[in-house]
């Protein structure tokens, strides 16, 4: 998988760094020290049954990856022992991660 090559070779971007660092701390991790090992469990975790994104993909409005496809992601963790949901994109082999949280289902969903 894409997302796993980038990861394995540091290529990270990250968008909203506060908003990143804050959900860090609800899921109990250093942002600063285990982000790339957390994704890298998430990622390999990760099934296609997993995804809970738009088909075809939302685009990227934000500046950094406009217009890039977004993948999102609800993985039941178990380093977190908690289902979570991340979102990222990818371009150039580098995976720009949008947002990594606990879930927040929407209301009626089942998965």
């Amino acid at each position: 998988m894409e997302a796993g090559k980038a990861l394995s070779r540091g290529s990270i971007g990250l968008l909203n760094q506060t908003s990143l660092a804050a959900d860090a701390i609800d899921l109990n991790y250093d942002f600063h020290l285990d982000l790339v090992k957390v994704l890298t469990e998430l990622v390999d975790e990760a099934s296609p049954s997993d995804y809970a994104g738009a088909r075809p993909p939302q685009r990227s409005y934000e500046q950094e990856i406009e217009g890039l496809e977004l993948f999102a992601f609800r993985v039941k963790s178990r380093c977190f022992k908690c289902r979570v949901y991340m979102k990222f994109a990818l371009v150039h082999g580098r995976l720009w991660l949008v947002s990594l949280h606990h879930d927040r289902p929407i209301k009626g969903d089942t998965r």
